[in-house]
């Protein structure tokens, strides 16, 4: 995730402070880890000294001095040319579900405990984003990024059916591989 070019895509609907900004990512991207302000005040520093943004200026509206930030026109074509790039699949697996089980399997545990105790957890975490996203009142970025996680977790479980399948074959073959 590049908090750099979020950021960049909030400012283009407008100035705004750094607060602003924080609650509108939190809001658009519900089902990511929010961003601390702290983050979001080094980015819009950085997208400053870079001059992709620019401080439009000041106000304190009543309490701690803000400042409003703007989108600049090479801040525009960045975020633009950002969007239109096709982002490359992943070139490795780096998933700690998948570490766990090559992990269990090399100490001697129990693959299909783990497997049988993720899947569970998989299944509790899609009934809750089914529950979000048909919710009464659910907005657009509610639906579409709850279907996105389920889409994900619906291949890990793909993955955990296809692995508890083959567990016999892959503890037998670790096996032989630690012997030789």
């Amino acid at each position: 995730m590049s908090t750099r070019h979020i950021l960049l895509g909030l400012l283009a609907k407008g100035p705004s402070h750094g607060y602003d900004l924080k609650q509108r990512h939190d809001e658009h991207f519900p089902q990511a880890r929010p961003l601390a302000y702290g983050q979001v005040y080094t980015t819009l520093q950085r997208l400053v000294r870079d001059g992709l943004a620019e401080v439009e200026g000041t106000d304190s509206d009543r309490g701690p001095e803000r400042t409003l930030y703007r989108l600049t026109e090479k801040g525009s074509r960045e975020v633009t040319a950002w969007a239109g790039q096709v982002t490359p699949p992943a070139p490795f697996v780096a998933n700690e579900i998948f570490t766990k089980v090559v992990v269990t399997i090399l100490t001697g545990g129990d693959p299909a405990a783990h497997l049988l105790a993720q899947r569970a957890a998989h299944m509790e975490r899609m009934r809750e984003l089914t529950a979000l996203k048909t919710a009464p009142g659910a907005d657009l970025t509610t639906v579409l990024s709850a279907d996105y996680a389920l889409n994900h977790l619906d291949a890990d479980l793909r993955w955990m059916t296809t692995t508890q399948a083959r567990l016999a074959s892959l503890t037998a073959l670790t096996m032989e591989v630690d012997r030789a």
